[in-house]
């Protein structure tokens, strides 16, 4: 089956000689069709950089972008099957939400009638058919969200590009439209491209995530596979919370020369067969959880409880024994040189 999205060592050079910054670098990525897949990685890590490669907002230094089994490294964005969704919405505040909706088809010349016809239907499926007639200041944030979903869908493309879409809502709305959206996806069975510095997000959403770092895909697998099985520090660190444990501490505690434990696979209990021991630092209380940072020799770990009826965590400077699993420990890869 060929792939809906596939970038072929692509790079992305800015800059002069001897000033070059790549913000993508050898990059090899297939995306399958009708997948929702997420690019995830800081400010300035290149996810936004290898977005725009395939939108066509930008073009590679080397490498080749293929969308479908077509070649499109040079190819303008217009001629691209592709629709971007931005974080800023990029609605028109002079036009109603059905013109807004309607843009694309009207660039394309589609007859009046059939353009609103169409654009109602998008409306109805972003669950916003009564606001047709009203201007985007008039709604909320998270209704013009959806507008621009709408508009963006209408040309029916073969791939959504999100762009950090939901990072200007607060937190309650956003954890909302994250699950509007993958429904959506699912309806659609359309490929989904989204970018996020969230890892939170791109855990709850994705069919696969690629974790970006200083213009390089560090690891793609499933959010299962990157949250337990993390290749590398900076993926462990990233994605979650981690403890990361390097030379003679990584080896005595973990028999490895680096490894990572999560929190929440720590668990206390008496001295007997306990992988170390050490005095709790701070207690934080999470609601669902309580986390400890207990220092262990010359290392601190952080320790997630998850929150019970009547039980309390243990205090601040009080010993505790920790236990965990052999299965709880990763092996990182060596980190290479910066």
């Amino acid at each position: 089956m060929t792939a809906a999205v596939r970038l072929d060592r692509v790079s992305c050079v800015f800059g002069s000689a001897g000033r070059e910054v790549r913000a993508v670098d050898s990059v090899d990525l297939s995306i399958e069709a009708g997948e929702f897949f997420t690019l995830l990685g800081p400010s300035g890590s290149g996810k936004t950089t290898c977005l725009r490669l395939i939108g066509g907002f930008q073009l590679p230094t080397d490498g080749r972008v293929w969308i479908g089994d077509r070649d499109m490294s040079h190819t303008p964005p217009y001629a691209r099957p592709v629709n971007t969704v931005f974080q800023d919405y990029a609605l028109f505040p002079h036009m109603n939400i059905r013109d807004n909706v309607a843009y694309g088809l009207m660039v394309r010349k589609v007859a009046r009638a059939q353009r609103h016809r169409k654009a109602d239907e998008m409306l109805d499926l972003v669950e916003l058919s009564g606001v047709a007639d009203r201007r985007p200041g008039q709604l909320s944030g998270g209704q013009r969200q959806r507008v621009a979903l709408a508009r963006a869908l209408i040309n029916q493309p073969q791939v959504l590009l999100l762009d950090e879409p939901l990072g200007a809502l607060d937190l309650k709305l956003r954890e909302q439209m994250q699950a509007e959206l993958k429904a959506l996806q699912r309806r659609l069975g359309i490929t989904f491209l989204f970018i996020t510095h969230d890892q939170h997000e791109a855990l709850s959403m994705s069919d696969r995530i690629g974790v970006f770092n200083r213009g390089k895909l560090e690891q793609v697998g499933t959010p299962k596979a990157v949250y337990d099985a993390p290749a590398t520090r900076f993926v462990a660190q990233f994605v979650g919370a981690a403890n990361v444990l390097d030379g003679d501490m990584a080896r005595q505690l973990t028999g490895r020369r680096s490894a990572t434990v999560r929190p929440e696979r720590i668990r206390l209990g008496d001295g007997e067969g306990a992988r170390a021991s050490g005095l709790v630092q701070e207690v934080q209380y999470f609601g669902a959880f309580t986390r400890l940072r207990v220092q262990v020799q010359a290392v601190q770990l952080q320790v997630d409880l998850q929150s019970q009826d009547g039980a309390l965590p243990p205090e601040a400077g009080r010993m505790v024994h920790l236990h965990w699993d052999d299965g709880a420990v990763t092996e990182l890869a060596p980190e290479p040189p910066a």
